[in-house]
């Protein structure tokens, strides 16, 4: 069974950086699309960044353009989010996601179970 597993969220204030993690498992890492989602209550989740493990070709919500940058380590299995210059309209519960395409969350079959990330003006 496909896991997905966050870590890495918590709170820091605007202007603050945060890195990511999901570590995934019986997952054909190789050749899949992973991508990070957010949501906040009462909005629907949205794409922020996606990453095709075949190549590395990235994906970036253009909220996010130039702040946020996702990678993957395909030797740990794992794809990163490195989030920088954060704002308090970033704070949302993350979660990564495999399966999809792009950064469609409905495209996408297996969840993690998600991450708080609270950033503070």
């Amino acid at each position: 069974q496909v896991q997905l597993v966050e870590s890495g969220g918590g709170s820091v204030q605007a202007g603050g950086s945060l890195r990511l993690s999901c570590a995934a498992s019986a997952l054909n890492f190789y050749k899949n699309y992973l991508g990070w989602f957010r949501q906040t209550p009462g909005k629907e989740r949205e794409g922020v960044a996606a990453i095709y493990t075949g190549h590395g070709t990235a994906h970036y919500a253009d909220s996010v353009k130039g702040r946020f940058t996702i990678s993957q380590d395909n030797a740990k299995d794992t794809v990163y989010l490195d989030m920088n210059s954060l704002k308090p309209e970033d704070t949302a519960v993350y979660y990564c996601a495999a399966g999809g395409v792009g950064l469609a969350p409905t495209s996408y079959n297996v969840w993690g179970q998600g991450t708080q990330v609270t950033v503070s003006s």
